[in-house]
């Protein structure tokens, strides 16, 4: 018989950067399949295998490991801990319903670990922790599992104790089941429960009753009459409260020593959601009506991307998990975001970099298709006659910019399309050109982020880089009304040039040209050529060559001759006209001015208010949150967010984090606008 859907686990690892992670990943499929284990040191684990991944020590994009394990298929999918690739832990949330956190026993709750708990806790995803490197620097349990309730609440609720007398970590008491667990040297065998262990063990074991007691009346009555719960009714009522996130099951182990492995893996099964666990999934169909797919091989096929990659000889690869059906090697599929329908020509599972060709996905699963390059990550495939459209993941936006260029101009054939694959791997990337400073933009999450992307640029694709700061879009305005004459008298022998304006200039919300001629001095069919040389004006300012916003121009009077005005002369009047007025009309500089969402613990709020205020910013807004965290929504001149990304992290450790939109302009104060004109002086020279 074929797998089936209720026999899935899809499982998340996350957890703070140098956890762990990838060494349990490598030591659950060590466990499973009893091969040879790598180590990131060796740089010769299954998920690490990129080969930016192998010189950082450390995971820079999710990688999936399939097991077979007790009958069930179980996908672990190794998330990046760094915060640069938060949005692939997004995305694969997102889709994933079942999650294992790893904690570093060492450094106990770290940033990246309340960020990803608060992240499943927000989803409603299932969740277990696993504390990691109990064999190392004599780890006190029970302070340990007390910072755990003290971020996350007493939801967290310990499944396991260590074993071992004082520095002794040598295995681990299932505190559920009754089993001890010891480390041999080689691998975990049973063992009895020491004797000093077993007092602590059955005060726990009788305190996980009482809960599972509390989720049924009858439960209730058997517990407090005295008579035991069975193991099955146990595993019963603790599977119910951590589906529900009632219970975070905590177990301690040693992924180096393949310690709490077994443990961790029939608690994928026991305690996580099968897919058939799962609320149908919301979408919409083709005439945009909500409607929900069930987790069901009968059901039409539906498919969620929850990732993209490049690969150099397939192209795009797209990593999907089968929401409903079933999907077969040769089927046409429908895209609803691009409209289009497409044969899959290419299916295949993936162990870290092996692929695995197959013939059949069912509902609940997790494959590849290659050779779809317009399909991006978050969009959905499906049935043609029986459409869904998946929601699509809100990603967080670039708020890091660096301008490039490159070294040697004959590979500027190759920036463009070396930008797109990357982009279309990392849906958090920003490019784009800005037209008035000529210069080529790319934007990310952190200027670390940022230097991944521009070494993937020269390690991949053999470009060299030139790096600068992005150049600030400043403004020009007039802050009082000027009226000036333009005069464009030229004869040249034959035909000339003639045409005389008098043009009055005034400060205005947006700029307009009106005008308010009597009598016939400038005839209409001259207004439009009037209007262009006004409006060609505005490109350059006279303070320092910035655009000029904000100005009402009103054409009062002027002079034309039969022969010789013509719409050039009309044109060139005007501008010369705006130049004899500008320097009276009290011209000043305007800076763009962006609205930011900032996100910060509480305890950090001092600090990050008065690194705001030293920056100018303006605060609107400090909402306090429930969990113990403020949102701050300020105005900030664009000019001081240029490192703002790496101060925040600095005052927060790491943990804030904030989005930016345009919002307008302001004038410059004073003391800053001399520096902003000297400084455009000296790149004209």
């Amino acid at each position: 018989m074929g797998l089936e859907s209720k026999n899935i686990r899809n499982v998340a690892v996350l957890g703070h950067q140098g956890a762990g992670k990838t060494s349990l990943v490598e030591a659950l499929y060590f466990t499973a399949y009893n091969k040879e284990k790598g180590s990131v040191e060796k740089k010769n684990t299954v998920s690490d295998y990129l080969k930016e991944e192998k010189a950082r020590l450390s995971s820079i994009s999710t990688s999936i490991v399939p097991l077979l394990y007790q009958d069930h298929k179980i996908n672990l999918l190794d998330i990046p801990g760094n915060d640069d690739f938060i949005w692939e832990a997004i995305s694969i949330t997102h889709s994933v319903k079942g999650a294992v956190v790893v904690v570093d026993a060492q450094s106990k709750v770290q940033v990246g670990t309340i960020k990803h708990l608060n992240m499943l806790k927000k989803r409603g995803i299932p969740t277990i922790i696993y504390v990691n490197k109990m064999d190392k620097g004599n780890p006190n349990y029970e302070e340990i599992l007390a910072d755990l309730v003290s971020h996350f609440g007493k939801v967290c609720v310990p499944f396991t104790m260590p074993l071992g007398h004082n520095d002794n970590f040598d295995g681990f008491v299932n505190v559920v089941d009754l089993k001890a667990r010891k480390y041999n040297g080689k691998e975990c065998v049973d063992d009895e429960i020491y004797e000093d262990k077993k007092l602590k063990v059955f005060e726990l074991h009788n305190t996980i009753c009482e809960s599972v007691a509390l989720t049924d009346d009858e439960l209730l009555d058997k517990f407090f009459s005295g008579t035991p719960l069975t193991n099955e009714e146990i595993h019963v009522g603790l599977r119910k409260g951590v589906l529900n996130g009632e219970l975070i099951p905590v177990i301690f182990g040693s992924a180096q020593n393949n310690i709490g492995c077994h443990t961790l893996l029939s608690m994928f099964i026991d305690y996580l959601p099968s897919p058939t666990d799962l609320k149908p999934y919301e979408g919409y169909d083709a005439s945009n009506n909500e409607i929900t797919r069930k987790t069901d091989v009968n059901e039409p096929f539906s498919a969620y991307v929850f990732k993209t990659t490049i690969d150099p000889y397939l192209g795009a690869i797209n990593y999907l998990k089968v929401d409903s059906g079933r999907l077969h090697l040769g089927d046409e599929v429908y895209c609803p975001q691009t409209r289009n329908t497409y044969k899959v020509s290419s299916l295949f599972t993936l162990c870290g970099k092996t692929q695995t060709n197959v013939d059949e996905v069912i509902a609940g699963d997790i494959a590849c298709v290659s050779k779809l390059d317009d399909i991006n990550t978050s969009f959905t495939l499906c049935d043609k006659n029986n459409v869904i459209v998946y929601k699509q993941v809100k990603f967080p936006t670039a708020v890091a910019f660096k301008a490039i260029s490159l070294k040697d101009k004959k590979d500027e054939e190759k920036l463009n399309p070396a930008l797109a694959k990357i982009k279309k791997e990392d849906p958090t990337i920003e490019i784009k050109r800005n037209v008035e400073t000529k210069q080529l933009l790319v934007g990310g999450l952190s200027d670390s982020h940022l230097q991944f992307i521009f070494s993937k640029l020269k390690d991949n694709f053999g470009l060299e880089l030139v790096l600068e700061e992005p150049k600030i879009c400043y403004r020009e305005t007039i802050k009082k009304s000027a009226q000036a004459v333009g005069r464009y008298i030229k004869q040249s022998g034959g035909s000339g040039f003639y045409g005389v304006v008098d043009m009055k200039f005034e400060p205005a919300e947006e700029s307009v040209f009106t005008e308010e001629i009597f009598g016939g001095s400038v005839p209409k069919n001259y207004f439009p050529a009037v209007e262009k040389g006004f409006y060609e004006a505005l490109n350059q300012g006279l303070l320092a060559g910035f655009p000029v916003i904000g100005v009402k121009a009103t054409l009062v009077d002027g002079k034309y001759h039969s022969v010789d005005s013509n719409e050039l002369a009309f044109k060139m009047a005007a501008i010369l006209a705006f130049k004899e007025a500008y320097p009276n009309c009290k011209p000043t500089i305007l800076e763009p001015i962006l609205r930011v969402n900032i996100n910060i613990d509480n305890k950090y709020l001092g600090d990050v208010l008065s690194d705001l205020n030293s920056r100018r910013a303006k605060v609107q807004e400090v909402n306090d949150k429930e969990d113990e965290t403020s949102q701050i929504i300020a105005t900030i001149p664009e000019s001081e967010t240029l490192d703002y990304v790496t101060k925040l992290k600095a005052l927060t450790q790491g943990s804030g984090f904030f989005n930016r939109t345009f919002e307008g302009y302001e004038e410059v104060p004073e003391q800053f606008k001399q520096k902003i004109i000297n400084e455009c002086s000296l790149l004209k020279k």
